[in-house]
């Protein structure tokens, strides 16, 4: 930072920087969106100060009505933007403007595809669509001042790099920001063309907005070109699917429509209106640790807060909207909130009507709800674990693919497709679809017509801790040893299992032998048909993919040796058995023992213990085999 002695110059940060030469160059169909996030946004800072003031009135002190004004210009070739909300000090410019303070940069930078049309959609719901303004202004100023401040301070920049912060003045507190609009974005000047976007996107802004003109060098009387009432407020039927589609985007800072769209108002033991949507895509801070909703909470229409936890569970944390409560005081804080017996009721009725209204788009619309599952079911799932109240309705909604085929099928569908004397939901757990699918445990039971779940998302091992058994059947994971394949076939489960021949019993003593205490034990499987070898959990041990889960994240303080499984059927194991009957057997089979494993590990997606090792013996015995 270089500094003169009233104008700062500083650099913006590299995230922003490349934001703005996205923005700079754009050439996306719709930037007239650029005026719905700067609108968004004066909006948002009148509901904070309007916040703010009720427990400091003197914020507002002469000067208590709200609203925005849209001044065109078209001899200056300017476009003002002005609001009397909470305003902005120095700090507060160069945390806002010059940098993405919010969580989750990193993800929104590698969301940047270099497609401009792809890449501007994704700004406002990252919440810097301020850096719209740039698709259609070669300069902007922000002069703001902060309520309660008596010191105004100016932003200006050309979006190529860097900006500068000077003092300034400004009549009363808010936020003025000045675009100076490009020679081809003409269309911007026109208040006709002005009103026609503030009616399509921002109509529902709870505030006035104003549009006027300069004409000749004096600005003509402004014009209310908004209703100004919350959407919320409305009765259903008087609200159009593009009303909620507006109110949507601008919630959710979002540029898709909304897949669900819920508005309802409660009245009883407590009173409050809830509109609710669920996203058409995944907002960009979806699996951010946090887990925070962005679910609004206004109080007799005052903004109190986006931060809810305490009203929306976080597996439901994708919902964006409103939820205005009529029964909570003005003046309550936002640590008030916390274990606050009224937002208890409301988080729980609210939480009930969603899950409601996502079994009746299951029942109604499935392929709907398939692509909200689709976007949202791991997070859905977190619900199983976490809400044993609404656990039955979540199990019966969600989906899951298996080895049935490549759609997604319901734990219904899978019951009624269950095979004769199969008593439980058998399952596998991988990072992901495709190492699900090649898993050599799914062998036994896709070659005996036996469906398999295929479970991917993190939270499955999870919520299958709380959830053992559903509608009678147990879940059992393929990966564990106690699979018993042998009534599938229509066999006896009493009856005695077949003993291994001799020279079978003298490999599996070998390989124990070679082996030692790097695996639990070594036996023959019939859940194999074309590998040859694989690893396996005991039954009381956890699974598989848990186990790597828990070691990937530092959690696991111990490691469960495995079960090594063979085939007795392979060419491979069958010549081992051959091999191991002969002098000499425990020194040749040291060797094919080790790599049996490696095998195995390689299987499973997992690396061999000692890699070098590894390819020193698979090397020497190719060798041996073309000598």
């Amino acid at each position: 930072m270089s500094t003169t002695e009233t104008v700062e110059k500083h650099e913006f940060q590299a995230e922003v920087a490349r934001l703005l030469n996205m923005m700079v160059r754009s050439v996306y169909s719709e930037t007239e969106i650029f005026l719905r996030e700067l609108i968004s946004n004066a909006s948002d800072a009148c509901d904070r100060l309007r916040y703010d003031a009720l427990t400091d009135p003197s914020l507002t002190e002469g000067d208590s009505a709200f609203r925005i004004a849209i001044t065109a210009d078209a001899a200056a070739r300017t476009l003002t933007i002005a609001d009397n909300g909470i305003g902005m000090n120095r700090d507060d410019l160069i945390a806002n403007l010059g940098t993405i303070a919010r969580s989750g940069t990193a993800a929104f930078m590698e969301k940047l595809s270099g497609d401009s049309k792809k890449d501007v959609s994704l700004i406002g719901q990252f919440g810097v669509g301020f850096y719209a303004a740039f698709m259609v202004a070669d300069k902007v100023e922000v002069t703001s001042r902060k309520a309660g401040d008596a010191q105004a301070w100016k932003w200006t920049s050309d979006g190529q790099g860097s900006y500068t912060i000077e003092p300034a003045a400004r009549d009363g507190r808010g936020t003025t920001i000045v675009l100076h609009v490009r020679e081809d974005e003409s269309e911007y000047l026109d208040v006709h063309r002005l009103r026609h976007i503030v009616t399509t996107y921002s109509d529902h802004i709870a505030f006035p907005i104003h549009l006027s003109e300069v004409k000749d060098g004096a600005v003509t009387e402004e014009e209310s070109v908004n209703k100004g009432s919350a959407l919320w407020t409305r009765p259903k039927a008087e609200v159009t699917d593009e009303q909620y589609t507006a109110f949507y985007r601008h919630a959710g800072h979002a540029f898709d429509a909304p897949a669900l769209t819920l508005h309802y108002r409660a009245e009883g033991a407590i009173e409050y209106t809830a509109l609710l949507f669920v996203p058409e895509e995944r907002p960009l801070d979806l699996f951010d640790p946090a887990r925070k909703p962005r679910v609004k909470l206004y109080v007799k229409r005052v903004f109190i807060t986006d931060d809810t936890d305490d009203l929306i569970p976080g597996y439901l944390r994708f919902l964006r909207g409103v939820v205005d409560s009529e029964d909570l005081p003005l003046n309550v804080s936002r640590e008030m909130l916390q274990n606050n017996p009224v937002v208890a009721r409301m988080r729980k009725a609210v939480t009930g009507r969603v899950v409601s209204a996502l079994e009746a788009k299951a029942k109604d619309d499935a392929d709907g709800f398939d692509k909200i599952w689709s976007s949202f079911g791991p997070v859905i799932k977190e619900g199983i674990y976490e809400d044993g109240e609404r656990r039955g309705a979540l199990l019966k909604i969600a989906r899951f693919r298996s080895t049935h085929g490549d759609g997604w099928t319901t734990l219904g569908d899978y019951l009624a497709r269950m095979k004769e004397g199969q008593d439980a939901i058998y399952y596998v757990s991988a990072p992901d679809i495709d190492a699900a699918r090649r898993s050599p445990h799914l062998e036994g039971f896709t070659s005996r017509g036996v469906e398999v779940l295929l479970l991917t998302d993190p939270v499955d091992d999870f919520w299958l801790s709380m959830v053992p058994e559903h509608e009678g059947k147990a879940f059992r994971s393929v990966t564990r040893g106690g699979a018993d394949l042998s009534k599938l076939d229509g066999k006896d489960e009493s009856a005695e299992k077949p003993a291994d021949d001799a020279r079978m019993v003298t490999l599996i003593a070998a390989l124990k032998h070679a082996l030692g205490d790097q695996v639990k034990d070594v036996r023959t499987t019939d859940r194999l048909t074309g590998s040859a070898v694989c690893l396996v959990a005991d039954d009381g041990d956890m699974d598989l993919n848990l186990q790597r889960l828990l070691k990937q994240h530092n959690q696991l303080g111990f490691e469960a040796q495995r079960i090594l499984e063979i085939n007795p059927g392979h060419p491979l194991i069958a010549a081992l058995a051959e091999r191991a009957d002969q002098p000499g057997a425990l020194d040749a089979l040291g060797d094919p023992a080790l790599l049996l494993l490696d095998q195995a590990r390689i299987l499973e997606g997992e690396l061999p213990a000692d890699p070098a090792a590894f390819a020193r013996r698979l090397a020497d015995l190719m060798a041996k085999g073309l000598a």
